[in-house]
Protein backbone atom coordinates (compact mmCIF):
# COMPACT_ATOMS: atom_id res chain seq x y z
CA UNK A 1 0.00 0.00 0.00
CA UNK A 2 1.15 3.40 -0.78
CA UNK A 3 2.10 6.72 1.60
CA UNK A 4 -1.66 7.20 1.96
CA UNK A 5 -4.50 4.27 3.29
CA UNK A 6 -7.35 6.72 2.31
CA UNK A 7 -7.90 10.03 0.07
CA UNK A 8 -10.23 11.94 0.68
CA UNK A 9 -11.74 14.99 -2.15
CA UNK A 10 -13.93 17.45 -0.61
CA UNK A 11 -15.26 19.86 -4.21
CA UNK A 12 -14.01 23.07 -3.62
CA UNK A 13 -15.41 24.06 -7.57
CA UNK A 14 -16.45 27.25 -8.69
CA UNK A 15 -19.24 27.72 -10.99
CA UNK A 16 -20.87 31.49 -12.09
CA UNK A 17 -23.66 32.39 -9.40
CA UNK A 18 -26.36 31.72 -12.48
CA UNK A 19 -25.37 27.69 -12.72
CA UNK A 20 -28.16 25.67 -12.40
CA UNK A 21 -26.55 23.12 -10.53
CA UNK A 22 -24.69 25.63 -8.02
CA UNK A 23 -21.34 25.00 -6.82
CA UNK A 24 -19.87 23.53 -3.90
CA UNK A 25 -17.33 27.09 -2.85
CA UNK A 26 -20.91 28.65 -2.70
CA UNK A 27 -21.91 26.54 -0.51
CA UNK A 28 -18.53 26.34 1.80
CA UNK A 29 -16.87 23.84 0.85
CA UNK A 30 -13.04 25.37 1.74
CA UNK A 31 -14.42 25.96 5.41
CA UNK A 32 -15.56 22.15 5.22
CA UNK A 33 -12.05 20.84 3.38
CA UNK A 34 -10.08 23.02 5.97
CA UNK A 35 -11.51 22.14 9.00
CA UNK A 36 -11.04 18.66 7.59
CA UNK A 37 -7.53 19.02 7.41
CA UNK A 38 -7.06 20.61 10.89
CA UNK A 39 -9.16 17.27 12.58
CA UNK A 40 -7.36 14.80 10.56
CA UNK A 41 -4.21 16.23 11.63
CA UNK A 42 -5.49 17.12 15.07
CA UNK A 43 -6.46 13.35 15.36
CA UNK A 44 -2.75 12.36 14.20
CA UNK A 45 -4.30 10.52 11.20
CA UNK A 46 -3.12 12.90 8.93
CA UNK A 47 0.07 10.50 8.20
CA UNK A 48 -2.71 7.59 6.97
CA UNK A 49 -5.33 9.94 5.35
CA UNK A 50 -5.26 12.32 2.57
CA UNK A 51 -7.49 15.54 2.14
CA UNK A 52 -7.65 16.58 -0.67
CA UNK A 53 -9.25 19.48 -3.07
CA UNK A 54 -10.85 18.41 -5.95
CA UNK A 55 -12.29 20.42 -8.85
CA UNK A 56 -15.62 19.91 -10.19
CA UNK A 57 -17.16 16.70 -8.80
CA UNK A 58 -20.27 17.02 -10.99
CA UNK A 59 -22.41 16.53 -7.81
CA UNK A 60 -22.97 20.20 -6.93
CA UNK A 61 -26.60 19.72 -6.84
CA UNK A 62 -26.25 17.82 -3.90
CA UNK A 63 -24.67 20.13 -1.66
CA UNK A 64 -20.86 19.87 -0.83
CA UNK A 65 -19.44 17.06 -2.12
CA UNK A 66 -16.48 14.67 -0.84
CA UNK A 67 -15.62 11.38 -2.19
CA UNK A 68 -13.24 8.89 -0.01
CA UNK A 69 -11.23 6.32 -2.04
CA UNK A 70 -9.85 3.91 -2.40
CA UNK A 71 -13.70 2.70 -1.11
CA UNK A 72 -15.80 5.57 -3.67
CA UNK A 73 -17.75 6.69 -0.57
CA UNK A 74 -19.70 9.58 -1.97
CA UNK A 75 -21.29 12.25 0.49
CA UNK A 76 -23.33 15.41 -0.39
CA UNK A 77 -24.64 18.10 1.65
CA UNK A 78 -21.73 17.87 3.91
CA UNK A 79 -21.06 20.57 6.79
CA UNK A 80 -18.48 21.48 9.00
CA UNK A 81 -20.43 19.99 12.06
CA UNK A 82 -20.27 16.37 9.84
CA UNK A 83 -16.63 16.66 10.00
CA UNK A 84 -16.34 14.93 13.27
CA UNK A 85 -18.86 12.16 12.39
CA UNK A 86 -17.50 11.35 9.17
CA UNK A 87 -14.09 10.45 11.01
CA UNK A 88 -15.25 8.70 13.64
CA UNK A 89 -18.41 6.28 11.84
CA UNK A 90 -16.38 6.41 8.29
CA UNK A 91 -13.02 6.83 8.35
CA UNK A 92 -12.32 5.40 11.69
CA UNK A 93 -15.06 2.87 12.58
CA UNK A 94 -15.59 2.14 8.79
CA UNK A 95 -19.25 2.62 8.48
CA UNK A 96 -21.04 4.35 5.71
CA UNK A 97 -23.63 7.01 6.85
CA UNK A 98 -26.69 6.52 4.87
CA UNK A 99 -28.13 10.04 5.55
CA UNK A 100 -24.93 11.74 3.96
CA UNK A 101 -25.36 9.40 0.68
CA UNK A 102 -26.10 11.58 -2.27
CA UNK A 103 -29.93 10.60 -3.43
CA UNK A 104 -28.61 9.88 -6.78
CA UNK A 105 -28.09 5.90 -6.84
CA UNK A 106 -24.92 7.01 -9.12
CA UNK A 107 -23.21 7.56 -6.13
CA UNK A 108 -24.25 4.89 -4.23
CA UNK A 109 -21.60 2.83 -2.34
CA UNK A 110 -21.91 -1.14 -3.28
CA UNK A 111 -21.17 -1.79 0.14
CA UNK A 112 -22.31 -0.94 3.63
CA UNK A 113 -19.35 -1.46 5.77
CA UNK A 114 -15.42 -1.51 4.90
CA UNK A 115 -12.53 -2.37 6.80
CA UNK A 116 -11.40 0.10 9.95
CA UNK A 117 -8.72 1.89 10.44
CA UNK A 118 -6.28 1.90 13.01
CA UNK A 119 -4.96 5.37 14.24
CA UNK A 120 -0.93 5.41 12.78
CA UNK A 121 -1.57 2.68 10.84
Amino acid sequence: MGRFKRHIFVCVNERPADHPKGCCASKGSVEVRDFLKAELKKRGLARVVRSNSAGCLDACEHGIAMVIYPEGIWYAKVTRDDIPEIIERTIIGGEVIQRLLPPDPRYKPSFLQYPQLEKGE
